[in-house]
């Protein structure tokens, strides 16, 4: 009997000597997944792997301007991102990129630019439109160099179109128009930038077809059509102006609405009208292009006119200063967007 109870005594050790054994090699186990987990969580942290690198932005300062127009994403309107009449602008990066008659260009902000306008053509969103047909580009070949760049802010919110200048030679859209609107989008308004032939006649032309179009398409932009307002810098400055003082109709568009505002940068635009919409206007004081005396004093005839206004001119700024960042005129859209808001 004491052989017998000793024996069992022994199994019973033994048995519960083995399942502590497995207990320990699972417990290894787990123990190798929790590291192997913390390593890998680990090599994701640090700076340089590739779950990191998927979510740098894909264009730089260094970036050739060339890969962003040959991207693509973008399509056949990558050539429109940049001025077709490729000699007004120079430099070979996005942070070399110069424009005739444009000063303080921020590489920052055209890098920004770039960056938005892929992430959202890559996520399928559409943000260019043509604004004439196949037909109409067909007969006038011109046309095909037009059309609009969207920059979506809220559904159902008010729209803005932003021309850049150039002389009526180019537009320069990067420092001028894509910005604007741009900051415009992002307070939640629907912004487009018009991409329009040179000459004073065709752009004035381009612009009531893209207004039309957008009256047209207003259900599928989701975008409301009232008080929208008319931005513009320089020649695209007197293409806002013109449009706001006589209607899209009187340049070939549909019989729609005047805008609700205008807002003009560096212009010298003088024509004026009783019927001119509400208008911003601002510019610097070292303007060699546009005379600040001559902005301020068409703004004092609206006034003159019962028609609401606001001037500013900006100590030692030249032509061209766009956002104005770091500069004097820094927080200008601000002050425009609630000028534009007091029309609502």
């Amino acid at each position: 009997m004491r052989k017998a109870a000793i024996a069992v005594l022994f199994l019973c050790l033994a048995m519960i000597a083995a399942g502590c054994g497995a207990a320990e090699e699972a417990g290894s186990g787990t123990d190798a997944a929790q590291e192997t987990e913390g390593a890998d969580a680990m090599r994701k942290a640090e700076p340089g792997t590739e779950e990191t690198d998927i979510s740098e932005e894909a264009y730089t300062v260094d970036t050739e301007i060339s890969e962003v127009i040959n991207d693509p994403v973008f399509g056949a309107y990558g050539r429109l991102i940049f001025p077709v009449e490729d000699w007004y602008y120079s430099g070979d990066t996005l942070g070399e990129l110069r424009l005739t008659w444009y000063n303080n260009i921020d590489p920052d902000k055209t890098v920004e630019i770039v960056n938005y306008m892929r992430d959202h053509a890559e996520a399928g969103d559409t943000i260019f439109y043509d604004i004439y047909t196949e037909e109409e580009k067909a007969q006038d070949p011109a046309k095909e160099d037009t059309g609009l760049f969207f920059f979506q802010g809220n559904p159902g919110e008010r729209f803005a179109i932003c021309n850049a200048g150039g002389g009526f030679a180019y537009v320069g859209a990067m420092q001028d128009s894509f910005p604007h609107a741009l900051e415009l989008s992002k307070k939640g308004y629907n912004a487009f930038a018009l991409i329009y032939r040179p000459g004073a006649d065709t752009a004035c032309e381009d612009l009531a077809r893209a207004i039309s179009f957008i009256f047209e398409h207003a259900q599928e932009l989701q975008v409301d059509t009232s008080c929208y307002s008319l931005w513009g810098g320089s020649a695209g400055g007197r293409m806002a102006a013109w449009l706001g003082s006589y209607g899209p109709a009187a340049f070939g568009g549909d019989d729609l609405p005047q805008p609700g505002a205008v807002i003009m940068q560096y212009t010298g635009h003088s024509d004026d009208t009783e019927n001119d919409p509400p208008t911003f206007a601002c510019v610097g004081d070292n303007d060699g292009i546009a005379n600040w005396r001559t902005m301020q004093r068409r703004l004092d005839m609206l006034n003159a006119l019962g028609i609401s206004t606001e001037f500013h001119h900006y100590p030692g700024l030249s032509h061209g200063f766009g956002l104005g960042t770091g500069t004097a005129a820094e927080g200008w859209l601000d002050e425009a967007v609630d000028f534009w808001e007091a029309q609502m």
